[in-house]
């Protein structure tokens, strides 16, 4: 960790109530932080706004606190000295970062349709990856100079590999010109991309390891390149199995049944991750535990790199 004070952190989407896989990655994130005496940042990634809910932020406090996954930083009422803590109130930072960007000569304008790029892509691609083709990238080679005009904003990527090691996964070499080509960090409408507010956040919020999904785990070789672009210091990663139900789709917040609703009225907060602390391999049986006992038992070397983990 280069001497850096441990910081996790916890980013949730407020589209819905949490479901039991959220709560996984919600639950290893506190786990490898407080492991190690470390704080853990709850950062609402409220993007979306059609989909985005402040109630449902509310619920996903509520949930962590009863859980008893605290956080030290963060939150609808964004208690810290960096927030603040939701996305949809940090656009400045968004567009200083861009400024910043914009100054490498590597942006440029794209005034491609989803339509347009889907067209484009090879039949081979059934892993539901999209690879910009390049269509709007100007002939000459960067810097491009002037970003003006309208359409959505692409950051240039470089035909190279980005190598990163993961806590449970291992050692990754990714290419992006071939995994997903140059891509945006501004809609044609405005918003911000993920790949470019998730860094700016984790920068500025001093996070030091970011926990997640396994369906995350290749992007984070686009922020790496984007860490290095804006001068900031990339943070360690551990990327962890996505929940299946018995019919082995992955959870998301459509199985009521899965979410932390549902799973309140039937089951205790010390049954809940105590199932899912025996998933993950860091206890030897199905039994409720609290999550300050589950501190003592966290190691990351008692995981396995599984893709998926049926409930």
């Amino acid at each position: 960790m280069n001497n850096r004070c441990v910081k996790g952190r916890f980013a949730p989407s407020p589209t819905g109530r949490m479901h039991l896989g959220n709560v996984f990655s919600a639950m290893v994130s506190w786990l490898s932080a407080r492991s190690r005496g470390g704080g853990w940042v709850l950062r609402i990634e409220d993007l979306d706004p059609q989909r985005s809910r402040m109630e449902y932020a509310r619920q996903i406090e509520d949930d962590l606190a009863w859980l008893g996954l605290d956080w030290d930083e963060g939150g609808v009422d964004g208690a810290g000295e960096v927030g603040p803590y939701c996305q949809s109130m940090r656009g400045a930072e968004y567009e200083a970062a861009l400024e910043r960007l914009m100054a490498t000569g590597l942006l440029y304008r794209c005034r491609c349709t989803r339509a347009d790029i889907m067209a484009t892509q090879a039949p081979h691609q059934s892993d539901g990856r999209v690879v910009y083709a390049g269509t709007c990238r100007p002939a000459a080679a960067p810097p491009f100079g002037d970003c003006g005009g309208e359409g959505a904003v692409r950051l240039w990527v470089p035909d190279r590999e980005i190598e990163f090691d993961d806590r449970l996964f291992g050692h990754h070499s990714v290419n992006l010109a071939g995994h997903c080509g140059d891509f945006v960090l501004r809609r044609a409408d405005g918003a911000w991309a993920y790949q470019l507010a998730v860094v700016v956040d984790d920068a500025a919020m001093g996070v030091t390891e970011v926990v997640r999904g396994c369906d995350l785990l290749l992007s984070s070789a686009q922020q790496i390149y984007l860490y290095g672009l804006l001068g900031a210091e990339a943070p360690a990663w551990g990327h962890v199995p996505l929940l299946c139900n018995a019919e082995g789709r992955r959870l998301s917040k459509r199985d009521q049944s899965l979410s932390m609703a549902e799973l309140r009225r039937t089951r205790t907060a010390g049954e809940i991750l105590g199932r899912l602390a025996w998933l993950a391999g860091l206890i030897p049986e199905d039994a409720p535990v609290s999550a300050r006992e589950l501190v003592a038992e966290f190691d990351w070397a008692k995981m396995t790199p599984a893709e998926t983990v049926t409930v």
